[in-house]
C-alpha cells in the first residue's frame, strides 16, 4: 500500500489551497494509503466526473482508501457514502480540520454547513507550498452569502467569512520566504472579503497591506471577482501598483439584464462594461477574463447574443463558457429550460467567439516587453497571465523577455540575458 497521501482536485483555486492543506494535515494525522478527492459541484458536470474519477480510482488502486471531500460531497454525502468505491466521505469544514484526518471513527463526517459559518472567520490554512505550482494560493475568504438562482456553492461553503489580516499576511510572509515570487489571493467570493471583520475593512486595504509589507514579493494577483463590489481603493491600487498584475477574472455570467435579473445577480450589463472601461483607464495594461454561462433558461437568440458582444464590449481575452445545467434545488432548476441542442450549441459559439478573442490578445502582444513567471512543463505567464512558451528553463523564476511571435496557444519570447 503506499505511503503518500495523494489528493486529485476538482474546481476552484480555493480548492487548490485547501487540498495542500489536506495533503499535510493527513500525513500530520499518521494517515496512510489515502487517496482524497477534493470535488467540486459549480455544475452537474463537475460532480459527474468526481464520480467517473472514483470509479477509475479504485481500479486502478483496489488498495486505496478514497476519501471524498469538496463541495459535493457537503451537498450529497449519503450519494457518495452509497459508492462502494467509497470508504470516507467528509464535509468542507471538517477537512481542514487535523482531528479529522487523525482517525476515522464514521463512514460520513458532514456536519451541516451553517455550523461552520456560525464559527467566525475562516481559518487561514498553513501551507508550505503548492504542490505542482509555482505560484503561491492564499485563501483569505469562504463561503458565499448571495443567492444567485443557479448556483449551490453556498450550500457547500455556507455564509462568507473573512481571513483576518494579520493572518493573511502571516501566511502570505510564509510564502515570500519559501522563495515565491507570486502569490494569488483566492476565495468563494473574494470581493465580499473583510464584511464580517472589526471595522468592515474593503478587499483594496488588505492589497495595500500585503503589498506594503512585503517589499520582497514580486507579484500579487486576484482570483476571480465580482465587478459590482469592488471597492474605490481596489480599483486605485490597480493604478498605483505595478506589482498588482494587470489582470482580472470577471464572474460575468451573462450580457443581457433580463437573464442577470432571473440569475438574480447584482450587477447590470452597463455596469460590467463600464468598469472593464474605468479599470482600463487606470491601468492601460489591464486584461480580462470572465465566466459565461450559455443557455440560462428562457434565454432566447437576441439574449445570448448580448452575451456574445460582451466579449468586445468588455474587451474580454479569456474566457470561461459553462453551457447551463439544472442543479436541483436551485430555483434555476424551476424555470423554463433552453433545449440541451441550442444550449450546446450556444455554447460553441461563445467559445468560438472567446478563442479569436484570445488569438487577437495574442497578436497584440508580439514586440512587446513582458515580466514572466516561469512553470513546469516548460511554460510560463506574464503579468498579464498570456502564457509564454519557456523550454528549458526551471520553474519559478520571474525573468524579463520580448514576445516574437505565437505558437500553439502561446507567446515564443526572447529572455533577457
Amino acid at each position: 500500500m503506499t505511503e503518500k497521501v495523494e489528493v486529485v482536485t476538482f474546481g476552484c483555486r480555493l480548492n487548490l489551497a485547501e487540498s495542500q492543506a489536506i495533503r499535510e494535515l493527513a500525513g500530520q494525522g499518521g494517515e496512510r494509503g489515502l487517496v482524497v478527492v477534493n470535488t467540486c459541484a459549480v455544475t452537474a458536470e463537475s460532480t459527474r466526473q468526481a464520480r467517473q474519477a472514483i470509479r477509475r480510482l479504485k481500479r486502478e488502486r483496489p488498495e486505496a482508501r478514497i476519501v471524498v471531500t469538496g463541495c459535493a460531497a457537503q451537498i450529497e454525502p449519503q450519494e457518495f457514502a452509497a459508492m462502494p468505491e467509497v470508504a470516507h466521505v467528509m464535509g468542507n469544514a471538517e477537512k481542514t480540520r487535523a482531528v479529522s484526518w487523525s482517525g476515522f471513527t464514521q463512514k460520513v463526517n458532514v456536519a451541516p454547513i451553517g455550523e461552520a459559518t456560525r464559527r467566525g472567520n475562516a481559518p487561514a490554512p498553513v501551507l508550505s507550498s503548492i504542490e505542482g505550482h509555482t505560484r503561491a494560493f492564499l485563501a483569505v475568504q469562504n463561503g458565499c452569502d448571495h443567492s444567485c438562482t443557479f448556483c449551490v456553492i453556498p450550500a457547500g461553503r455556507g455564509g462568507s467569512r473573512s481571513v483576518a489580516p494579520e493572518a493573511a499576511l502571516t501566511q502570505a510572509r510564509k510564502f515570500v520566504e519559501t522563495g515565491h515570487k507570486e502569490i494569488v489571493l483566492t476565495g468563494v467570493d473574494l470581493t465580499s472579503w473583510g464584511h464580517d471583520l472589526f471595522g468592515a475593512p474593503k478587499l483594496g486595504q488588505l492589497v495595500r497591506l500585503l503589498l506594503r509589507e512585503l517589499p520582497d514579493l514580486a507579484r500579487l494577483r486576484l482570483s476571480s471577482i465580482d465587478c459590482i463590489e469592488a471597492d474605490a481603493d481596489l480599483l486605485a491600487a490597480f493604478a498605483e501598483e505595478e506589482r498588482l498584475a494587470p489582470y482580472l477574472h470577471l464572474s460575468l455570467q451573462s450580457g443581457d439584464d433580463l437573464i442577470l435579473k432571473r440569475m438574480k445577480r447584482r450587477h447590470s450589463r452597463a455596469d460590467s462594461v463600464a468598469f472593464c472601461a474605468a479599470l482600463r483607464r487606470l491601468r492601460p495594461d489591464m486584461v480580462f477574463g470572465a465566466d459565461l454561462i450559455a443557455g440560462f433558461p428562457t434565454e432566447d437568440e437576441a439574449m445570448a447574443a448580448l452575451s456574445l458582444a460582451l466579449i468586445e464590449d468588455c474587451g474580454l481575452s479569456f474566457l470561461h463558457v459553462f453551457p447551463f445545467s439544472p442543479r436541483p434545488g436551485t430555483p434555476a432548476a424551476r424555470m423554463p429550460q433552453v433545449a440541451p441542442e441550442v444550449v450546446k450549441a450556444r455554447a460553441a459559439w461563445l467559445r468560438e467567439a472567446g478563442d479569436e478573442a484570445f488569438r487577437r490578445h495574442l497578436a497584440a502582444r508580439v514586440g512587446r516587453s513582458l515580466s514572466i513567471l516561469t512553470e513546469r512543463g516548460g511554460m510560463g505567464r506574464a503579468a498579464d497571465f498570456t502564457p509564454v512558451r519557456a523550454p528549458g528553463l526551471a520553474p519559478g523564476l520571474l525573468l524579463s523577455g520580448r514576445a516574437l511571435g505565437v505558437s500553439g496557444g502561446a507567446l515564443e519570447v526572447s529572455f533577457s540575458s
